[in-house]
C-alpha cells in the first residue's frame, strides 16, 4: 500500500470524488454537504493523499490548513467495494502525522451524524479524536459531529 501526494487528475480520482459527492448528498441535505469537489480540492491550503495497491485506488484523504496551528481533515474516503482495507487507517495515520509535522496544535473534523456515518466516526474515535462543538466556519448542524484532537 502506498501514500502519494495526488494532483487530482486521475480518473480513478475523479470516479472516487464523484462516488464520495453523490454519496453525502444522498445521506445529508444540501445544506449539510460540506465535502469539497475537484475545484476546492485544488486550493493551496489543502494538500490531497490518494492511496493506491499496484495500479488499484484503494481510497483518498485531504488536510485543509485553518490557520497556522489547526488543520482539518477533508475528502477521507474508500470506495464501497474496497472498505475494509486498512487505506483509510493509513490515509488517517499519514494525515495526524503530516499535520504535526507542521506543528499544528490541533485537528479537527467535521462528518455526519447519521447511522451511516458511524463507522467513520468509529475509525476518528479510535485515533483518539474526541466530539466538539463546530469549528472554523462551521456552525451547529443536526446533520452534522465535529470532532478534534490534540497533537
Amino acid at each position: 500500500m502506498r501514500i502519494e501526494v495526488d494532483d487530482l487528475s486521475r480518473p480513478e480520482i475523479h470516479a472516487l470524488l464523484n462516488e464520495h459527492l453523490q454519496s453525502m448528498h444522498a445521506l445529508s441535505p444540501p445544506e449539510s454537504v460540506h465535502a469539497l469537489d475537484l475545484d476546492k480540492l485544488r486550493q493551496p491550503e489543502i494538500t490531497f493523499w490518494s492511496v493506491w495497491e499496484g495500479a488499484q485506488l484503494l481510497g483518498c484523504g485531504a488536510l485543509k490548513e485553518l490557520d497556522a496551528r489547526h488543520g482539518e481533515v477533508k475528502s477521507m474516503r474508500t470506495p464501497a467495494a474496497l472498505r475494509r482495507t486498512g487505506a483509510g487507517r493509513a490515509v488517517l495515520a499519514h494525515i495526524i502525522e503530516v499535520a504535526k509535522s507542521r506543528d499544528y496544535a490541533r485537528l479537527s473534523l467535521e462528518t455526519g451524524s447519521m447511522e451511516a456515518f458511524r463507522p467513520a466516526q468509529a475509525l476518528y474515535e479510535s485515533f483518539g479524536f474526541s466530539y466538539c462543538g463546530p469549528f472554523g466556519d462551521y456552525t451547529d448542524d443536526p446533520n452534522s459531529v465535529f470532532m478534534t484532537k490534540t497533537l
